[in-house]
């Protein structure tokens, strides 16, 4: 029996959408979607007379199945998965039969896939912007869709927006064309040739500008920011070839990036042939970069093979993390790749102390029966992968040994959906000679047990001995040695040693006031830009409990919306009782100006319910 989706209303054991053909006006005036969204389905059974997709806050006008009028319900609504459409169809279905079902849409103005910013959002102030998050179960607030990481679709789209603006899609770019029926608009042209899960079709609207900066790579962003984009990102041909080389062709055509305004909530969306960035990667010197390798990874590990329900999102992301530092091993050495996949295990030890080490959630594969995948969302899957698969890595020959695996693994299951127990067992298939080497693995351990890992593997401590020792002389540091500490002590650490600096510290009790206090006067930590340093320093300086970093946590926490910055400053402000208040009111202040599901989580870390306005 296949495994059922418990984020999903739409079964895949009775149909599977294959194609899109999506036509769309963007009404900015509004704040609405509205068009037509042609699915081409195919019936999984014989004697098929209903079908049912997911919705969320959409209204629907009309429903046709091969152009005959069809008639339809929308079921009860469920907290977070939205509602079921339930369509009636006009004849039978025969298993292997296709139809088209197309249906009339709009979405709602506080659809939780998008969000409208306003002129003086942008960089520009001058033109409204919209973009799209539809992962993980947000697509169905755009459009009626089987929303659901089993299902692969191609797509076709064209969408209106006014002519000073600018449309993009996760496709590649099919052409513009006056719109017909109204001459102030435009129409743009999108194809997307390769199957894939709804939660990867993207959308974004704005006044966009790009450069050039590879072969097959354009960066799109507002004027203000599109050059210095385009230094930042200089490295993505270098990571994509890379890649290839580790993972196999890519298959995608294009590869550009789109620099997202400050309120889009991840580091990065690996939307297919646009991978969407937050400006706050953005340092100045290409040291955040390895979010891009992240990016470019998924294009094998989520994007062509991807996991069949969100329960097995690590298969996703720890394996998108581990060719990552792959990616990043090959470009600046072995001992780089080891320190980052060290600073990954501290992060996952700082998650684990946040989450608590019996919660679910630090579960490898957590259950989500009724519960939404965005509050179950954390470091877990990516660290607690990655940590999986480097164990395994040295247990079974090196680092070019397990590549051999990775590689076939993408060739076997790409274009498919895969769970955990098909990936086990392929992993056993593969190393037939090793199997009494994976029988000593405690699965059990790894995969469905709360807290850290079973087993640590081992990591090289070349880079990270400096951080560490740094870190130590400040933890025992008595008042009288503080002037020994001197802006030399920073000299020689690189800004990726400055965050694990930081991170180390962050993993022991706070630091008394005077620490940080001194730690300000020698390193000047408060006008540092690099966002990474910039957030563990306030964190620091809060949990320490020193209230002149008040004002500068909940500016950071408000001025961009990257959650994994934005949740951990304001969770540290509400613990500190000299500015519980401060963050509560400050974010019922910018909550408007956040997007949907930040604004969510952060109000429920804050303990704020959702009726209560400014």
């Amino acid at each position: 029996m296949a495994e059922t989706d418990p984020s999903s209303f739409a079964s895949a054991a009775d149909h599977l959408t294959q194609h899109l053909w999506l036509r769309c006006r963007v009404d900015f005036g509004s704040r609405a979607l509205r068009g037509t969204a042609a699915l081409t389905v195919r019936a999984e059974r014989d004697g098929l007379r209903c079908l049912i997709l997911d919705t969320k806050d959409l209204q629907i006008h009309k429903v046709a199945v091969n152009g005959q009028e069809a008639k339809f319900a929308l079921g009860q609504r469920h907290s977070f998965k939205g509602t079921p459409l339930e369509i009636t169809l006009p004849f039978e279905l025969r298993r292997g039969q296709d139809v088209i079902v197309e249906t009339s849409f709009e979405t709602s103005p506080k659809s939780s896939a998008l969000q409208w910013l306003t002129p003086e959002q942008t960089s520009g102030k001058k033109h409204p912007f919209l973009f799209s998050q539809c992962q993980a179960i947000h697509c169905r607030a755009i459009l009626p869709c089987q929303d659901t990481p089993s299902v692969k679709l191609t797509y076709y789209a064209e969408v209106s927006v006014p002519n000073e603006l600018v449309a993009l899609m996760s496709a590649n770019r099919d052409g513009e064309m006056p719109d017909p029926e109204d001459c102030n608009r435009k129409i743009y042209r999108f194809s997307q040739k390769v199957p894939i899960p709804c939660y990867l079709i993207a959308l974004v609207v704005g006044a966009l500008e790009s450069r050039q900066i590879g072969p097959r790579t354009l960066v799109w962003a507002e004027k203000e920011l599109v050059d210095k984009s385009a230094y930042e990102f200089a490295e993505t041909e270098a990571m994509l070839k890379t890649a290839e080389d580790l993972a196999g062709p890519y298959v995608w055509g294009q590869y550009d990036l789109l620099v997202l305004p400050p309120s889009f909530p991840y580091g990065g969306m690996e939307n297919p042939c646009l991978t969407f960035v937050t400006p706050t990667l953005l340092a100045g010197d290409r040291s955040l970069s390895n979010v891009i390798a992240h990016e470019i990874s998924h294009s094998w590990t989520g994007n062509l093979v991807t996991n069949k329900t969100w329960e097995h999102f690590w298969l996703n992301e720890g394996h998108t993390v581990y060719l990552e530092r792959r990616i990043g091993g090959r470009l600046f050495g072995e001992q780089f790749r080891h320190f980052q996949a060290l600073g990954g295990w501290r992060e996952l030890q700082n998650t684990i102390n946040t989450l608590g080490d019996t919660s679910p959630f630090t579960n490898l594969i957590p259950k989500l029966n009724e519960v939404d995948p965005d509050v179950a969302y954390s470091p877990v899957p990516y660290e607690k992968g990655f940590a999986l698969l480097f164990h395994l890595e040295q247990l079974l020959g090196g680092p070019d040994v397990f590549i051999g695996f990775l590689k076939a693994y993408i060739q076997q299951f790409a274009y498919k959906s895969a769970v955990t127990e098909e990936w086990k067992k392929f992993l056993y298939s593969y190393f037939k000679d090793k199997v009494d080497v994976l029988n000593k693995v405690d699965w059990n351990a790894w995969m469905h047990t709360p807290g850290m890992p079973p087993v640590k593997p081992t990591y090289d401590m070349t880079l990270s001995n400096a951080c560490v020792a740094l870190s130590q002389r400040w933890t025992k540091a008595k008042e009288s040695d503080l002037c020994s500490f001197s802006s030399a002590d920073l000299k020689e650490l690189s800004s990726h040693q400055l965050i694990e600096f930081l991170a180390l510290l962050l993993l022991e009790a706070p630091l008394p006031v005077s620490r940080v206090k001194r730690m300000q006067e020698v390193y000047n930590f408060n006008a540092v830009n690099n966002s990474e340093i910039r957030f563990r320093w306030l964190r620091l300086c809060i949990q320490a409990k020193w209230e002149e970093a008040i004002p500068l946590a909940l500016k950071m926490a408000t001025e961009q919306g990257r959650m994994k910055f934005t949740r951990p400053l304001f969770r540290d402000l509400y613990n500190f009782e000299k500015s519980r208040d401060q963050a509560v009111s400050s974010f019922m202040q910018h909550r408007v100006r956040m997007h949907p599901v930040a604004a969510m989580l952060v109000a429920k870390d804050l303990k704020v319910g959702q009726e209560q306005t400014v």
